[in-house]
């Protein structure tokens, strides 16, 4: 049982980690923007995706009701599937659209190893 606390605490802490970098770059970083315009995507949306994920990070990391986090699993799940649609379809290079499938699989680990823990308890 210790594997799958261990598991599930660093795959949580690498999303949560990844999350917070991304919102705090697209609030401070031109290339963000810049990336976002790419993409055809408005800018408010950068601003409210930003605060989204740094919400989320919390509710993985903090001890939340498990419907409070599955909302948080949630949310990330439809961020990285939509990241994939949206960087496949505008063109761009195969690292940028394999990043959130990567993550994605961290998060799946992430939400596959809450539920064991929880299923012990």
């Amino acid at each position: 049982m210790k594997i799958v606390k261990i598991t599930y605490w660093i795959t949580t802490a690498i999303v949560a980690l990844m999350m917070t970098y991304s919102g705090y770059a697209y609030l401070t970083q031109d290339t963000a923007e810049q990336g976002f315009q790419h993409l055809g995507f408005p800018d408010y949306f950068r601003i409210e995706l930003a605060f989204a994920k740094f919400i989320g990070a919390v509710l993985l990391l903090l001890p939340f009701s498990s419907r409070v986090k599955e909302w948080a699993y949630a949310g990330f799940t439809i961020t990285y599937i939509s990241a994939f649609i949206a960087h496949t379809f505008s063109g761009d290079p195969a690292a940028k659209q394999i990043a959130p499938v990567i993550f994605l699989v961290l998060l799946a680990v992430s939400y596959i190893t809450y539920h064991k823990q929880h299923k012990a308890v």
